[in-house]
Order: C-alpha cells, then structure tokens, then sequence
C-alpha cells in the first residue's frame, strides 16, 4: 500500500501556524512580486477567489470581504515542509517527497497495521506538532493513492482520510473521478479520452490495452496498470541531482541601469552557486539571459541571453559572478527599462568527478573554506546576511514582498515574542 499525504492549502497554512486571528478568515498568499493568488484558504475558495486571480484586479474585492493578503515567504514555507517530512518519517520505514507539500509512504512492510488508524495518528501528529492540517489517501499504487487524497478531501472532509482498502471503495472512488482529474493526464489526454468515451477514471481503468498503447503509448500503459492496482511508477527515495539550476525572477520595480542589473544577476549567481555546493554539483555552462516587460507597449522591447562554457567546472560564486558579469557586459543594451534577468547553470557533474588539465588553476582549499564558510554564516543568521561585494545591497531589484510575514522559524530577530 502506498499513501499521499498533502498540506491542505499549505501557504495559507503556513501563515495561519503563527497568526491563530487569520483562522476561519479568508487567507490567499501571492506569487512573486505580488502578481496573483497561488494558494487560498478554504474560506476564500468559497469567496469565488481562482487561482491565478491577479493581486491589483481585486485589491478592493479583498478589501471588501476582509481577505487576509501575504507576500510569499518561501524560506518559512520551506522550514515547515521539512518539519513535516521530519515528522512523516517517524511513522514508516521509507518516505519519498514529492514536493514542498505532498510525500509518498511506503506502507508495505507494515502489514499488521490498521492503515486508517495510523492516517488519523500521523494528521493529528502533524497538526499537533507543526501546525498544519494534512490529508491522506491510502491506496494500492501512487496514482490510486493520489485519487485516495482527492477523494478524501472531496467526499471525506469531516475525516481527513481515505483508505482504498477493498474493490468496492477503489470503484467508489474511481467512478467519481473524472478522467481529467487523474495524476499524469494532461489537458491534452483528457480531450481524447472524453472525445472517445471515458468519463472517469472506472471507464478508462477498462479500457483495452491495445487502444491505450495506441493513442497513449507506453505512458498510458503504465497508468493502466497503476489504475488496476499494479504498481508501476518506481519509487525515488532519495531526490536525484538536478541536472540544472536556475534564478531567474522579475524585479519589483524596473531598472534603468547596467550597475542594478549587475547587483541582482550577481546574487542570482550567488543564490546557484549555493545550491550547486548543496548537491555537491559544479556546472560546466551558464547561460545569462536579460529582458524587458513584454506588456508595457509603450516601451521599446529588448531581449537577450547568452551561453558560455566555463573554463573549469566550478560552483565557487566568486568566479560564477565573474563570469556573469562578463556575459552582461556583452548582452546588455543602455536605454531600455529592464525587468528581469537570470542566472541558468548547465551540465552539471558531481563535484568530485571534475577533471582538469595541466593548465587549469584548481580551487584552493582556502577558496573552498571561504564557500564553506560563508553557506554556514548564512544558514545561521540568515539568507544573504554574508555576500561578495558584486552583489551590493540595492533595494530596488528585489522582488516586490509588500506583505511579507516574518520569517518565525529562519530568523533570530524575527522569532515570536511572548507576552504577559
């Protein structure tokens, strides 16, 4: 058996840990720079608030109806996900973390276990210890399990849980899905299942093989058998290696020159450098690319990226900002208002298989020492406290966050105070 446990509207949630006032409130959290509505609250579904509702179309529809507006706050989003896997983990043999808010469990070597018993201990432990409601399906593959959580928060709200633990219910639960609705079909495949007949996931479960192979492929092959209960998506334990890594984002209001433009395409360097020694990865190639708002028509339009190779494979950022910088000083254009630019490391190696030559300059252990170092500090006291001097401490290319919460659990200056 395999289960899914999904945070229930988990930015939202997030924010509610530490402000109870937001509970029973209308909560929706925004995208980068405050552009539209990426998570809601239950209480601003029902408002008829959608997804990807642009922030400064509906500033007094949420003023209106008192809903409570957050900036995103990815590094307190990211510190309670990995509170909820840590707590996840405790309960099974084996976990697989599927995104920020949604993990697989390896439930086979617990055969003596009542299964439903167990969701309902580990959503009260998780709600108990973090803060955040959880809810769970439990099914015989991953596809049937992801079925199981939407089932469960459809049809089993006052529960939180649902075990497909007979044929009866795995048909249930499947006649009620419709086929668009199914992990792993997309908006194309849906068309032509419904064009053909499947409604739901029990009509396509019985389709013939031979039609499936033939308008799906081995793909729709493999999420037949998954839908007749035979696993067939293996499980990834341990997150593989990126095989590229990117930071690319708008800036929060439009820089006019090359020294702003250079302050942020240097931290976004900077921001990859730290990810690439995280995974002990060192890039190859970097592509830099600039450009200006496609939507503002009055302004001349301007676009531009560039790929280079590096002469070693590295992930030290001082020599990443050297080299993006290079890269800008070749692709940048005075008079255009830009709006954003970003920084793509390519061909990732492992950092331990980087070959050089008799004529390449390998790091220094001092060098080293100094990444090490400075990943610590920043860990500790905060994202960026610690930067090379490339990077400045301009203001105006951050991202816009006008309603940013502080960071609880991240930050010394910003944790909860208590009072009497």
């Amino acid at each position: 058996m395999y289960a899914l446990i999904d945070c229930n509207n988990f930015y939202c949630s997030c924010e509610r840990v530490f402000n109870p006032k937001l509970e029973g409130k209308p909560v929706v959290v925004l995208s980068n720079n405050d552009g539209c509505v990426i998570s809601r609250s239950e209480e601003a579904k029902l408002l008829g608030i959608k997804m990807g509702t642009p922030a400064f179309m509906f500033e007094d529809f949420f003023n209106k109806n008192n809903v409570a507006v957050y900036s995103s706050n990815y590094t307190l989003y990211g510190d309670l996900s990995d509170r909820v896997m840590k707590t996840l983990i405790e309960f099974v043999p084996r976990l697989e973390v599927y995104s920020i808010d949604e993990a697989f469990l390896d439930l086979h070597d617990l055969p003596y276990i009542d299964l439903l018993e167990l969701a309902l201990k580990i959503k009260m432990s998780v709600h108990k210890r973090i803060g955040i409601p959880v809810t769970i399906g439990i099914a015989p593959t991953k596809t049937l399990a992801k079925m199981a959580n939407k089932f469960a928060k459809k049809k089993r709200k006052d529960v939180g849980c649902f075990w497909a633990a007979n044929d009866k219910l795995i048909d249930e639960m499947m006649d009620s899905t419709e086929v668009g609705d199914i992990w792993g079909i997309g908006a194309q495949y849906a068309k032509i299942l419904k064009k053909n007949g499947f409604q739901t996931a029990l009509e396509l479960r019985n389709a013939p093989e031979e039609w499936i192979r033939v308008n799906m492929t081995v793909v729709g092959q493999r999420l037949l058998n998954e839908l007749r209960g035979v696993p067939s998506i293996e499980w990834e334990f341990i997150i593989p290696a990126k095989k590229n890594i990117c930071c690319a984002r708008g800036f929060g209001i439009l820089i006019k020159t090359k020294h702003e433009l250079s302050e942020a395409l240097a931290s976004y360097a900077a921001n990859v450098g730290e990810k690439l020694r995280r995974q002990k990865s060192c890039a190859k190639t970097i592509n830099i690319f600039v450009q200006t708002n496609p939507f503002r028509r009055d302004d001349k339009q301007y676009m531009r990226s560039m790929t280079t190779d590096l002469p070693v494979c590295t992930n030290n950022t001082a020599m990443l900002i050297k080299y993006a910088l290079k890269v800008l000083d070749r692709i940048y254009l005075d008079g255009y208002n830009y709006h954003k630019c970003g920084f793509l490391a390519l061909d990732l190696i492992p950092e331990d298989q980087v070959q050089y030559s008799i004529y390449d300059a390998v790091e220094s252990p001092k060098e080293k020492t100094i990444s090490k170092t400075l990943d610590k500090l920043n860990k500790v006291h905060g994202k960026d406290l610690i930067r090379y001097a490339a990077q400045g401490y301009g203001k105006k290319w951050k991202l816009k966050q006008a309603r940013l919460s502080p960071c609880y659990t991240t930050r010394i200056d910003q944790i909860l105070k208590v009072k009497n």
